[in-house]
């Protein structure tokens, strides 16, 4: 392997491994060289020409597939050539005590299409700069005319290790150096010292790198799994790679050479995956750096499907040919980050305690805790007695004070992990251990995180194993489907701690209510196994569970209960996000749908756990309101008998009445109240809580000028910690008023969660507005935003579409609108669903599309999934009954389409 390489580097040794008739077609012809001896213009030109010849040579063998090492090595062996002409050229040879040394990724010999060429200009301690100053600066200033990304340095080497001394990253790059041109034995000299404790001692050096992959890994949130990872930077990636290589260079010396004998602590399993996945990094990062034309090492969504089209990924069953490319990522990433935990740990022994008193604590037969990492006592426990595999995550998960696995220990786990088949997964031991660790309370998520890093969890549970790694191409789902998986357990686990009061107040309630809490946990480990697969994920998850229930022995009752969760485990969230969770009719047909009390309560535990582990952004609590709204009616309808569907007249005289009782504390008479609610539709007395209702009435009812709009903004039942605003609008009802209050709303850059409009006349409407801001540092002051809103509604018959530009992450995802509708025979409307990208200014748009076919808006359910906006819309004629002309439903549907999608490909 090259990058950890350790030694004297030549560049026969580094180049070793190109082809040969490769280096011929990319080395200078000696007769080339005369050409460099004429003038400095010419000399540039036939180097840029050069440079673009063997660029473009490069990138069309990596599109034909040509070996990625080879090409990472030649393209530093052709920059080899260049620089060197150019310290010829400049008559820099004919100089001693000065050498021009490759440092860094460029002096292991790796350099892709726009890396940064980093170069050491080394003096001998006893030559003064000023006597080779003139001839540098004509040389360096060559190099900046060849547009070369150079990051260079002149320095004694004295100087060099003054320098390592204070800052951690020369110190490192002089670990990794190489001579161009000039004297080799100055190279040498330097790193005799580099690699010495007058730089940094081998413990120091150690802690330090240590504490910058800590803070490196902080910076991504400690997860393999981002969707647009660095290939460099983030955990699993080449920097952790480097690390490796970089530790392993300052603890074995200078005079340690060879890249087998460097490593020889390494498996030889160990040694090709490592090798294995810097291969595949490489391949990664000279694609994004070609295709974005700069030096880019982020997998940006604006590069993913190039990418992976680039590497002959497509699409066929297994998923998107981009997903399958982030798939093998991000096993590669787990994979070198497990590898990542051995050698660090090695080292942490064998560097920071060597010498250490050992404390050894046994724990059975099997094994013991050696300074608080759990062993193997020996080494074929695992061949002898294969349960071990399991057992030793059911002592961790017992004795908290372990911190993890010895590295030998790991090793011996992955070297017989391939024990588990079928007959293991049926042996009722292995089975009741599982189980165990199931039901031990303890930090589950982290024993399953384990269970997963070192290739238990994806063999014990084989459908687990297909979804290691699985990404889902989109804005709605931020972590791959073993990753989310992993969190929906830990908010369970979470949910028992105080700490999760504030975030999940019902949920910390009812989980210490259920029954049994592994079957919540089984549940949630298996609501999304079946993602990928086609075909409902939640109905082929269901018959999965229910296999697993059955070969752990769960009684009937308990395994109807679980796979009746998983099967179910998206319905309270999109009857909350679709439907409105205050209409007796939808909470009627919801309860219908619940066997029992226990199954709401375990359900709305997975339901929260599930949405909070999707996107962090998905779980608020306007959210939060709304679901709690829909498990507290379910729980009363449960509790009062669902033979009977509910009365909507009963309901609705109830909420007046409590309604009343409030305004008449208020000293509000009958006779204006009820002047006020003839005018409202029956549908507002049905949604709405009676202290709404009450609240919404007196400032009606307390209105000075009923010709002007009334505007109101406070905080929604979300609370104000969460940035949820109400606002209250009150005006004579006009046609194409809720073009003209989204285009208000969004032109004051604030995002709209819900909006009701309940209006029954032709003379007023009351139009309400669940919004947030939509982007940082919006100002959110109450009386501007009611003073703005009532000034832009002036303009009323030109609703404002707003301009803003779409956001970068959005414009990778553009697909068609859907547009569908059915009618409501009950209520007499029609409810059209729609499918669509989001964008800024979508709502004002819709609001101006209806208000061109003449079609009267009555409630809409507000839902941006990541890019997907999924939003139902209640509407209906002017004369407020349902659309029952085919023609003017299919005019709609293909306006609202054919515009939409215009503004998608416009963004594109």
């Amino acid at each position: 392997m090259t990058s950890p390489s350790a030694g004297p580097a030549t560049p026969s040794s580094v180049f070793l491994s190109v082809d040969k008739s490769l280096r011929t077609h990319l080395r200078f012809a000696a007769d080339d060289y005369a050409e460099l001896t004429c003038s400095k213009k010419d000399a540039i030109a036939f180097l840029k020409k050069s440079l673009q010849n063997a660029n473009k040579h490069l990138n069309e063998l990596y599109k034909s597939g040509y070996p990625i090492r080879e090409l990472v090595l030649a393209r530093a062996y052709f920059m080899d050539q260049v620089l060197k002409a150019l310290w010829v050229a400049c008559n820099l040879h004919q100089n001693t005590g000065i050498a021009l040394l490759a440092v860094g990724g460029y002096g292991r010999g790796e350099l892709l299409p726009h890396s940064d060429i980093d170069l050491l200009i080394l003096l001998s301690d006893d030559v003064e700069l000023d006597t080779v100053g003139s001839t540098l600066e004509r040389f360096v200033t060559s190099l900046w005319d060849l547009n070369l990304d150079i990051g260079h340095s002149v320095r004694s080497i004295s100087e060099s290790i003054e320098k390592a001394r204070s800052d951690i990253t020369i110190a490192t790059n002089l670990l990794e150096t190489r001579t161009i041109a000039g004297e080799e034995s100055l190279r040498r000299h330097l790193s005799e010292r580099a690699y010495s404790d007058e730089s940094w001692s081998d413990k120091k050096f150690f802690l330090a790198k240590q504490e910058e992959q800590l803070a490196r890994h902080r910076k991504y949130g400690d997860t393999d799994y981002n969707l647009e990872p660095n290939v460099k930077t983030s955990p699993g990636c080449l920097r952790d790679i480097q690390t490796i290589g970089w530790i392993t260079k300052r603890h074995f010396g200078f005079e340690r050479t060879g890249n087998e004998a460097t490593y020889d602590f390494l498996t030889d399993d160990e040694f090709t995956m490592l090798r294995k996945g810097e291969t595949f990094l490489w391949q990664l990062r000279y694609g994004l750096q070609m295709i974005a034309g700069r030096s880019e090492n982020r997998l940006l969504f604006d590069h993913q499907r190039t990418l992976a089209t680039l590497l002959g990924y497509s699409d066929n069953e297994e998923g998107l040919g981009v997903e399958q490319m982030m798939q093998k990522y991000y096993r590669f990433a787990l994979a070198l980050g497990e590898l990542n935990d051995v050698v660090l740990q090695y080292y942490d022994e064998a560097i920071l305690h060597p010498d250490d008193e050992e404390n050894i604590r046994p724990l059975n037969r099997r094994f013991q805790v050696r300074n608080d990492y759990i062993e193997a006592i020996n080494s074929p426990v695992f061949a002898y007695q294969p349960f071990a595999l399991i057992e030793i995550f059911l002592l961790m998960a017992q004795n908290p004070g372990i911190k993890g696995i010895r590295a030998s220990t790991i090793r011996s786990i992955r070297a017989h992990r391939h024990l588990i088949d079928d007959n293991f997964r049926k042996n009722l031991a292995n089975t009741s251990l599982f189980m165990e660790i199931l039901r031990t309370p303890h930090p589950l998520h982290r024993t399953l995180s384990s269970m997963k890093r070192y290739g238990i969890l994806g063999n014990y549970l084989p459908e687990f194993g297909r979804i290691t790694g699985k990404m889902q191409h989109d804005l709605f789902h931020i972590y791959t489907v073993d990753a989310h998986t992993i969190r929906v357990v830990q908010n369970m686990v979470r949910l028992r701690s105080p700490d999760s009061q504030k975030d999940f107040p019902l949920g910390a309630r009812l989980v210490h209510r259920l029954p049994k809490l592994e079957l919540l946990y089984i549940a949630g480990i298996y609501h999304d196994i079946a993602k990928g697969r086609g075909g409902d994920h939640s109905e082929l998850g269901a018959v999965d569970v229910e296999e697993f229930c059955k070969r752990h022995h769960l009684s009937q009752r308990d395994t109807s209960l679980v796979a009746w969760l998983v099967k179910n485990h998206l319905l309270m969230s999109m009857t909350a996000q679709r439907k409105d969770p205050s209409d007796p009719e939808v909470i009627h047909d919801f309860a219908n749908k619940i066997d029992t009390q226990v199954h709401l309560d375990y359900l709305y535990t997975l339901t929260v756990c599930d949405i909070s582990a999707t996107n962090p952004k998905l779980w608020n609590t306007w959210r939060a309101a709304l679901l709690r709204q829909l498990y507290t009616e379910t729980k009363r309808a449960i509790r009062l008998g669902l033979d009977a569907p509910p009365d909507r007249a009963k309901w609705v005289e109830e909420t007046q009445s409590e309604a009343r009782e409030i305004l008449h504390r208020q000293d509000f008479e009958d006779s204006r109240i009820d002047a006020l609610w003839e005018t409202l539709d029956e549908d507002y007395f049905l949604q709405d809580s009676t202290s709404e209702i009450a609240w919404q009435t007196s400032v009606i009812l307390q209105h000075p000028d009923p010709l002007q709009p009334l505007v109101r903004v406070r905080e929604a039942r979300g609370g104000e910690a969460e940035g949820f605003l109400q606002i209250m609008v009150y005006q004579p009802s006009r046609l194409g008023q809720f073009a003209a209050i989204t285009g208000a709303l969004e032109s004051l850059h604030l995002n709209i969660h819900e909006a009701r409009i309940s209006s029954s006349s032709d003379t007023y409407s009351l139009c309400n507005f669940v919004v947030t801001p939509s982007e940082a540092g919006t100002d959110t002051s109450k009386d501007l935003i009611a003073a703005e809103l009532k000034q832009q509604l002036k303009d009323f018959d030109d609703p404002t579409i707003v301009k803003r530009r779409t956001p970068r992450q959005l414009k990778h995802f553009a697909f068609p609108t859907e547009v569908t509708f059915s009618n409501d025979t009950t209520q007499q409307r029609t409810v059209m669903e729609l499918i669509t990208p989001d964008r800024p200014g979508l709502l004002a748009r819709i609001g101006g599309i209806l208000l061109d076919h003449k079609i009267e808006l009555v409630k809409a359910r507000i839902a941006t999934l990541g890019e997907r906006v999924e939003d139902v819309f209640i509407i209906t004629t002017p004369g407020g009954d349902a659309l029952s002309d085919p023609d003017l439903c299919r005019a709609l549907r293909d306006d609202l389409c054919a515009q939409l999608d215009e503004q998608n490909n416009i963004d594109q």
